[in-house]
């Protein structure tokens, strides 16, 4: 039943790589597509439409006054659902740490029986030359350990982003949701950002930093031809989890 086993298991190996191999070859020679709307929000009309209901729309007969969002002299900054602001990602983060640790002991200890009930007396003159009972057991040890290690970190990054005012806590607290996509040739660039916004951070360009978005869920990245040639291929990718060694 093992052999079986094993002439099986490289059998299923080879046909799973296969598959991902055919699932592969479907995307040559075509540009990566766009990720479809309703991946981050389950219907954009649903929530333009709400916002729609949130705007007043009382203005006066014969009068270019529409009493909405935005006037002139309005406050345009996002506070209800479907409103839209600028999030402007400034990352230039530098970590460096260093950390030294040393550490010695030595210890020896000795145990002799000189007297005990006359035994050593009577034993002595049978032992070697030079032995003695005096001090039966010896020991001695020592120990050194030094460790060093160090972490050292640079990150730029510089982007702006606009998002959408999906949902608002009790508290007034807002989550916003963005996402960003721009193709060049055959090469996809994402960049998606999700968290939640106090509205007294927002200033009154419409705008907020990202270091004061909470639980901030940034990530930027693409996907291409240029990506697909920097990742290993999906043979070596499957052997190393496989491999032992």
């Amino acid at each position: 039943m093992m052999e079986q086993f094993m002439y099986i298991k490289p059998i299923l190996l080879f046909m799973a790589s296969a598959l991902v191999g055919c699932n592969a070859t479907t995307k040559i020679g075509q540009a990566p597509t766009f990720t479809p709307i309703s991946h981050y929000v389950n219907d954009p009309r649903d929530v333009m439409r709400f916002a729609e209901r949130q705007q007043p729309h009382n203005r006066a007969v014969a009068s270019l006054w529409a009493g909405q969002q935005g006037e002139i002299f309005g406050d345009n900054r996002a506070n209800k659902i479907g409103n839209i602001l600028t999030v402007v990602i400034e990352i230039d983060d530098k970590a460096e740490i260093s950390n030294t640790t040393r550490q010695s002991r030595n210890g020896s200890q000795s145990m002799g029986v000189p007297n005990l009930l006359g035994l050593p007396q009577s034993i002595a003159p049978e032992l070697p030359t030079e032995a003695t009972m005096d001090d039966i057991v010896g020991l001695s040890g020592s120990s050194n350990h030094t460790g060093n290690g160090s972490v050292r970190r640079n990150e730029k990054l510089t982007l702006r982003i606009a998002g959408t005012v999906t949902n608002v806590m009790p508290n007034g607290v807002m989550y916003v949701r963005g996402t960003q996509e721009i193709r060049v040739n055959n090469e996809l660039r994402q960049l998606t950002l999700q968290g939640f916004v106090r509205p007294s951070d927002i200033n009154r360009r419409n705008e907020i930093t990202y270091d004061k978005i909470a639980s901030a869920r940034i990530s930027y990245g693409g996907r291409g031809q240029i990506t697909d040639v920097q990742q290993p291929r999906y043979g070596q990718q499957a052997l190393d989890r496989i491999l032992p060694f």
